[in-house]
């Protein structure tokens, strides 16, 4: 039986096929090829978290491959009644080509990928975005040149975007200086990681020194819907906020990145948001080529980002 190509993190992925999932991306941003090349395929969307750019990006970029989509939320599918996620990715394993997730939990990543007989793409979890992270990359490279020693500053909440940050700092051989309160820094695990692989990974507290000179300043929202410690994190992170006298410590040419959505004022001013250094929307266009390159490789392997 031929080996599942799953997509889960790029800690787990080759820097080789990240790297030709990129050029494949960027060359169907130039060209918009390869509209057949998923003809009589279909992509399971699994959504237990809402989305906007990771829905409609997934969507049309399966449909401008040629493939078709189905698309699951809880209350429209018996995941929201009980159904187990196992028993859920065996059903759709009977369908469908390949499977998108995007839940909280890494654990069930993790159950839907060990009962899946097809390709699971990691659409997003507590502890990683990998998907998001590829776009970002894409776009540095795009807008700034080649990422490899590079510097990335991280200001704020060190969350599963960081994670994955952190991840692809080793994969892309650039250095990444995360600056973030105390509580708010990635897991030790994924620090020990990058060491053990040589990554240039470093945590503090002072945002000007992680910014200082870097190629590109990062950030992401501080409180997600519905957070009940809001204002104790809106407290501790406010030093953390990225505004133009921040910025400025930065490379003159550095670009300002927001995986969104995102709160004006709060982890970002609005100067630094709609300001000429901000790419975020570049970023997010880039959602939908870099998945496309992502859909090619879990159903096509490598022939498929040639």
């Amino acid at each position: 039986m031929t080996e599942l190509r799953h997509f889960l993190d790029l800690d787990q992925a080759a820097p080789e096929t990240l790297r030709a999932m990129l050029d494949s991306g960027a060359r169907m941003k130039r060209s918009g090829g390869k509209e057949s090349a998923l003809a009589g395929k279909t992509l399971a969307m699994v959504f237990e978290k809402p989305s906007t750019r990771t829905r409609v990006s997934f969507e049309v970029a399966m449909q401008s491959l040629g493939g078709k989509v189905v698309i699951l939320e809880p209350e429209g599918s018996q995941l929201g009644r009980g159904e187990t996620v196992a028993d859920t990715a065996r059903i759709l394993s009977q369908y469908v080509d390949v499977i998108m997730y995007r839940t909280s939990s890494s654990e069930n990543l993790t159950e839907m990928v060990e009962a899946a007989s097809i390709p699971v793409i990691n659409g997003l979890t507590d502890a990683s975005h990998p998907c998001q992270i590829m776009a970002d990359v894409m776009t540095f490279e795009e807008v700034v040149g080649p990422i490899a020693g590079r510097v990335v500053a991280w200001c704020g909440d060190a969350n599963n975007v960081a994670n994955s940050w952190i991840h692809a700092a080793v994969r892309f051989g650039f250095e990444f200086r995360i600056a973030s309160p105390e509580g708010f820094r990635p897991p030790a695990g994924v620090l020990d990681w990058a060491r053990a692989n040589n990554g240039r990974v470093s945590v503090g507290a002072d945002p000007v020194a992680a910014v200082t000179g870097a190629d590109c300043v990062v950030t992401d929202t501080w409180v997600s819907m519905g957070d009940a410690q809001a204002e104790k994190r809106r407290a501790a992170l406010t030093p953390f906020r990225v505004d133009a006298d921040l910025m400025a410590k930065a490379n003159p040419k550095a670009i300002f990145m927001h995986c969104l959505p995102v709160y004006r004022e709060d982890e970002a001013t609005a100067e630094v948001v709609d300001g000429p250094q901000s790419v975020i929307w570049t970023e997010a266009g880039n959602r939908l080529h870099a998945q496309k390159s992502i859909l090619l490789w879990c159903l096509l392997g490598d022939a498929g980002l040639a």
